[in-house]
């Protein structure tokens, strides 16, 4: 497993995190998205949308439940769900996400405890934001064997990198 943690002043820096986190996605990537009202969810989601080359404007797919961006370069579509209206991992089941998993790259809203059942790799990224700054810090954590980390010898010329290192931020 390997985390990073990053600081984020400024909107834009959360959509810069985005971008630089859709152009290490491919198809078949899960990003589950955790914070509370405000975090940066979507905007996140909007520099992933970016880097990957999708088509319309990401917006919040909160009435709509999910909403799918097809690719504009020939890469895969963006699956951009918001669970946070749904009564549980049943109701997620219903949206037949595990259909369209393996083609595109799935990113769930509020989806701590209900996605994780989609892909056995993921990012899990957790989003916080100081209500009195409004500086919001993210936490990036890579599950399963996509986003390993051989640390168990890391002087070895043959170890596993962090495939994470490359967004900077802080290794946690």
């Amino acid at each position: 497993m390997s985390a990073r943690r990053f600081v984020l002043p400024e909107v834009d820096d959360t959509r810069a995190l985005g971008s630089a986190l859709g152009r290490m996605l491919r198809a078949g990537d899960l990003v589950v998205l955790t914070g509370g009202l405000g975090a940066g969810k979507t905007t996140l989601t909007q520099g992933l949308g970016e880097a990957l080359g999708v088509r319309g404007s990401v917006t919040s797919p909160t009435f709509v439940i999910a909403r799918v961006h097809p690719s504009t370069v020939g890469g895969p579509a963006l699956v951009h769900v918001d669970a946070y209206r749904l009564g549980g991992a049943l109701e997620l089941d219903d949206l037949d996400l595990d259909t369209s998993v393996e083609q595109s790259v799935t990113v769930v809203e509020w989806g701590h405890g209900l996605a994780e059942g989609l892909a056995d790799d993921r990012l899990e990224v957790v989003l916080d934001v100081d209500p009195a700054t409004e500086v919001r810090t993210a936490t990036v954590t890579g599950v399963g064997g996509r986003w390993a980390v051989d640390d168990t010898d890391a002087a070895r010329d043959d170890a596993a990198p962090d495939p994470l290192a490359d967004l900077g931020g802080e290794p946690c």
